[in-house]
């Protein structure tokens, strides 16, 4: 980014200056255009983002391993809008008030919001496929504590990362019949800067890109291409009515964690593709002026560039207000809302009614490993009677009200919510492990 600002001359230096040209001068609708845009841009992404961290923070059972990441993105963007955007509405007016300094500072701030940001992404992109496609090491390995460490380790190796740029821009002026112009630049030629370009296009763009396409489509082949396995698809059709509600109450609870994987993925991936198209631009023309001499430095086009970039930097919280009804809510609660929520069932007496719903539990046990389907038993938490299931050979058995768990099984606990409370983020959390214990 370059920036400039006139001084007057005083007079006795005005009359050695006539033969030099005038100051260029930007037109009035370009001004106008640019600091509307950029104003509107930037102070919605910054009341958005900081909203994002405000709800995770604030709110315990919003503090996941994604969350975490998405905070982590948030405070990239409002880097990136507060050290790019809103010096550019500086910049369009033709002044450079921050100096030496300020020049030094507000570069090194631009990219490494920019370099975390894209490191963000992809670190979530990569939960994303170790907790779908490896649920298994997913419960040891996508954990908040985690999460937080490679936030930090990300943070800290950009933040070395980009302290070359203390060096490598600096001001300098130039001087016009009319005034002194002040710039933020470069400090030596342009051509010098190609291989650090190039090396920030790979490795922030490029890389990211490439991986998040690869893993979204491994992540993709999971969840839409096999959602349930056949045996369980299977299960509702047949045998007595007992035998019936045990499948179906066994399969909706899977059947909601699925969707809410589906949609988390779905949300994740709008960001990932916003990311692609948004700084497609920037990086385009960087990487041409990066070749070329001259630069192409069409007024409108530059202007373009930046406003796209500005937007990827504030269109995230939308996405999550969008696609995730517990961001939605959160929002609404921070913003005194609560009551209009979208939670709440339409009123009091939904949610009065949902809460007043029964809570079921199933236990899906492996004890028959030699049947390639499991045994399903299920009660009521007052103790009413229970379900029946299948055994090797297809019939219908009845169990008691109370099923003998030994040592030999292993259950996997699910429980049985009304569908309108499942939610992308909380959805994966719904299950979680029980060994027993010998008898």
């Amino acid at each position: 980014m370059e920036t400039s600002t006139p001084s007057v001359l005083s007079n006795d230096s005005s009359s050695r200056m006539d033969g030099l040209r005038e100051m260029p001068l930007r037109s009035v609708e370009e001004q106008v255009i640019t600091i509307l845009l950029t104003l509107f841009i930037c102070c919605m992404g910054i009341a958005g983002n900081i909203m994002v961290v405000l709800v995770v923070l604030g709110t315990k059972h919003m503090v996941t391993p994604t969350n975490c990441y998405l905070v982590s993105l948030a405070v990239a963007d409002l880097i990136v809008l507060l050290a790019a955007g809103l010096p550019n509405i500086s910049d369009v007016v033709a002044f450079w008030i921050y100096g030496h300094t300020g020049c030094l500072c507000i570069t090194y701030l631009q990219y490494l919001g920019i370099n975390v940001s894209s490191c963000s992404i992809t670190a979530f992109t990569i939960e994303r496929y170790i907790a779908i496609c490896h649920s298994i090491k997913a419960q040891f390995i996508c954990t908040v504590s985690r999460a937080k460490r490679i936030i930090a380790c990300v943070w800290v190796s950009t933040s070395l990362y980009c302290i070359m740029w203390f060096f490598l821009v600096d001001t300098d002026e130039a001087v016009y019949a009319n005034g002194v112009v002040v710039t933020c630049g470069y400090r030596v030629s342009r051509n010098l800067y190609m291989p650090i370009y190039f090396l920030d296009f790979t490795l922030f763009y490029v890389v990211p890109l490439v991986g998040a396409t690869v893993l979204y489509g491994l992540i993709a082949r999971i969840l839409f291409m096999s959602p349930l396995p056949s045996s369980l698809r299977g299960r509702g059709g047949g045998g007595s009515v007992h035998q019936g509600q045990a499948s179906s109450t066994a399969l909706k609870p899977r059947k909601g964690m699925a969707s809410g994987r589906k949609q988390v993925t779905k949300m994740l991936a709008v960001v990932v593709v916003l990311f692609a198209l948004l700084w497609m631009p920037y990086r385009t023309l960087v990487v041409v002026n990066s070749v070329t001499d001259p630069p192409y430095t069409n007024a409108w086009v530059l202007l373009f560039c930046r406003i796209c970039v500005y937007c990827n930097s504030a269109v995230n919280p939308v996405v999550y207000s969008l696609m995730s009804q517990k961001f939605r809510v959160a929002f609404r609660r921070l913003c005194g809302c609560e009551g209009s929520g979208e939670g709440s069932g339409g009123g009091s007496g939904g949610g009065k009614a949902a809460r007043r719903m029964p809570v079921h539990y199933s236990a899906i046990k492996d004890s028959l490993a030699d049947s390639g389907e499991p045994v399903t038993t299920q009660e009521d938490l007052r103790g009413a009677p229970v379900t029946t299931q299948e055994d090797l050979r297809g019939a219908t058995v009845t169990r008691s009200a109370t099923p003998r768990l030994t040592s030999k099984n292993l259950g996997v606990i699910f429980f049985k919510l009304p569908s309108e409370a499942l939610d992308p983020f909380d959805s994966l959390t719904r299950g979680f492990c029980l060994s027993l214990v010998p008898d």
